[in-house]
């Protein structure tokens, strides 16, 4: 069965975040290791606009729907005696980007980061990747999940706005706009897109401190970002680097599932049925088998790769299919490099760059 993503069976790219202050040599670690799967580089060092959670939030704090005070998080004006102007505001706004035509664009360009706080996504789309060595096969770009947003940003009583379901649609609606945008924009390069949901926050539920998380409302706000993608002609995936319930993600309409494969391999073989449903319908499991962490000094391309051929074994145990797993994957690191130094990093990409290789030549399991 061809699912028109064959392309990037066995491709990799990178998380996102990187340690790299010099947007200049943050993007050549890109293009010397990743050039068939660049993403833009996201660079929390440069400033707080630059991180997790700021990179999304300036559009709503231009409307005066979120405040921010220093050294607190961010959260909703939603106690303000004209709440109900700036949330019509905000849902005007929404209609009108659903509108096509100049009003659409005029909306949806509003929901771009400001050019002060991605100043890797802005160097990302001045450069011609299609010149690059290794002949690009698409592009990445990345957001922030609306449960990972909603359990830092608060109402304006102090709880996690993701339990507010008003404050949560406006958060998920504000998300998918900003999709929307940067599908559009990584577009300029004649190459697919792919957008990454950044949710770490999924290992939140199931928590006692977390209860009341619904699984429901975890799915619909993600499925409402995934259609926003793919209506502009991009591929939605997901990245969740902890063990999670990796069922709410195998049963949505999600085309790569990225996991830490490193770190949490075993979480994931309680879930192999869902695993070998997503496959069957075509969906590409992303591993991500480059540790960004300590672990990263002791690992090189050959150890990697033996995790690799182990997971699928263990896996085709539980009733995966070692065809699928061995053809519809991707190589990834398990998370982003922020959190490293620079020379760490570097070996993150080097060993990503050299284990996508190794595994092109050297997958024992592939039938043809």
């Amino acid at each position: 069965m061809s699912t028109g993503k064959e392309f990037l069976y066995g491709s990799a790219t990178g998380i996102g975040s990187m340690p790299h202050e010099d947007v200049s040599a943050a993007l050549k670690l890109i293009k010397d290791n990743l050039a068939q799967g660049p993403h833009w580089p996201q660079l929390p060092k440069l400033g707080g606009e630059e991180g997790f959670s700021r990179q999304y939030l300036t559009p709503l704090m231009k409307l005066n729907i979120l405040g921010l005070k220093k050294g607190e998080a961010p959260f909703f004006y939603n106690m303000e005696e004209d709440w109900p102007e700036r949330e019509q505001e905000f849902y005007q706004l929404y209609l009108d980007a659903q509108e096509s035509g100049e009003s659409q664009d005029r909306v949806i360009k509003s929901f771009a980061f400001p050019r002060d706080g991605a100043r890797g996504f802005y160097a990302f789309l001045e450069e011609d990747w299609r010149s690059q060595a290794g002949s690009p096969l698409f592009v990445k770009g990345q957001i922030s999940g609306p449960l990972s947003l909603g359990l830092q940003i608060t109402s304006g009583e102090g709880k996690a706005a993701f339990y507010h379901d008003s404050l949560r649609d406006i958060l998920v609606k504000s998300l998918a706009l900003h999709a929307r945008f940067q599908v559009r924009a990584l577009k300029k390069f004649p190459l697919p897109v792919i957008i990454f949901i950044d949710e770490p926050a999924l290992l939140s539920f199931g928590q006692s401190t977390y209860a009341s998380l619904s699984a429901e409302e975890i799915a619909a706000s993600l499925e409402e970002i995934i259609y926003a993608v793919q209506e502009e002609g991009g591929i939605a995936g997901v990245h969740s680097c902890s063990g999670v319930d990796w069922s709410i993600l195998f049963n949505l309409p999600f085309e790569i599932v990225n996991f830490d494969a490193y770190a949490y391999f075993d979480s994931l073989l309680v879930y192999a049925e869902d695993v070998e449903s997503f496959l069957q319908r075509g969906g590409i499991l992303a591993w991500g088998l480059v540790p960004t962490s300590e672990a990263i000094e002791r690992e090189d391309i050959l150890s990697l790769q033996e995790k690799f051929f182990h997971g699928i074994e263990r896996l085709s145990r539980r009733g995966v299919s070692p065809e699928l797993l061995s053809k519809q994957y991707l190589i990834t690191p398990s998370c982003g490099t922020a959190t490293l130094s620079q020379i760490q990093a570097e070996k993150v990409y080097r060993l990503a760059a050299g284990l996508q290789i190794a595994l092109e030549k050297n997958n024992l399991f592939k039938t043809g």
